[in-house]
């Protein structure tokens, strides 16, 4: 019997050097924003994040300094709610969120931003089991563009995320979205709900209710004139755009009419616009 049981050892030992074992998950210390990957299951590391300093973001004020607070309470482990960003397209929402985190990284260095895909969603569940486990680390978790169309069932593991769940959010994981819609659906898709459904009420509500479970309802709206030429303004002095006060505001209401809007992302595009043919090079 002994030469059997040698055998059965043996084989156990080969079948367990064949299952992988998962190693201690790590993160760059110098590094502190990070792109999920549902299908590695990775945290790929930025190092230079694509955003605008905070003091370029204008006629945002008021969201401004309530995501600014709300954040420093989070870095220094107060409670914080999640946040959700809505309203006109290029008003500044995934703008504010980026610059949020800059502006605060270098006080509270452990603070950190990990963007995640809405196509991603449903995986947020082995991305908060790798995120509760850094301690040492506070997550700004970013969802940018953040909607659901009728067939999408992704939302179910968002809702579980931001209030339910037996286990709930982790104390260092923190939610902000950005959607143009404030119910995170459009709103043909709502009355769609509440017509073909058995229980039509019961049908939206389910989906409704996500958008209440942010604690923060940040609105963002396209801004008057006075506002788009402040933004301009401060994009010319910052960059050092060589151009009269009279021609460049002439030519930036131009742009924005052939546009259509009055948006900072509007504004944005017009400086690029115009240090291109300047031959600048724009470094924020």
């Amino acid at each position: 019997m002994k030469p059997f049981f040698e055998q059965l050892k043996r084989i156990a030992d080969s079948l367990e050097k064949m299952v992988p074992v998962d190693e201690p998950f790590t993160l760059d210390p110098k590094i502190n924003a990070y792109v999920w990957s549902a299908d590695t299951g990775a945290l790929s590391p930025i190092k230079k994040v694509n955003r605008l300093q905070i003091d370029l973001l204008k006629g945002i004020e008021r969201p401004m300094s309530t995501l600014i607070e709300n954040t420093r309470r989070f870095s220094q482990g107060l409670p914080a709610n999640n946040a959700l960003l809505w309203g006109a397209r290029g008003t500044g929402k995934s703008s504010l969120v980026k610059a949020v985190h800059g502006y605060l990284e270098e006080q509270y260095p452990n603070l950190t931003i990990v963007e995640i895909h809405r196509e991603d969603i449903s995986s947020l569940s082995k991305l908060l089991q790798i995120l509760k486990n850094l301690t040492q680390r506070r997550f700004i978790l970013f969802c940018d563009d953040l909607s659901f169309d009728s067939a999408d069932e992704n939302y179910k593991s968002l809702k579980t995320l931001l209030e339910g769940g037996i286990e709930g959010r982790p104390d260092n994981v923190i939610f902000y979205a950005t959607s143009n819609r404030r119910h995170l659906m459009a709103r043909h898709m709502i009355e769609n709900e509440r017509t073909t459904a058995i229980s039509g009420a019961e049908a939206v509500e389910e989906k409704v209710s996500l958008s209440d479970r942010f604690g923060l309802w940040l609105g963002f709206h396209n801004c008057d004139q006075k506002t788009f030429l402040d933004i301009i303004d401060a994009y010319a002095e910052r960059f050092e755009i060589q151009l009269e006060k009279e021609e460049l505001h002439s030519a930036a209401i131009e742009w924005s009419v052939t546009r259509g809007a009055r948006s900072g992302r509007v504004a944005w595009q017009f400086i690029q616009d115009v240090a291109g043919k300047q031959g600048k090079t724009l470094l924020s």
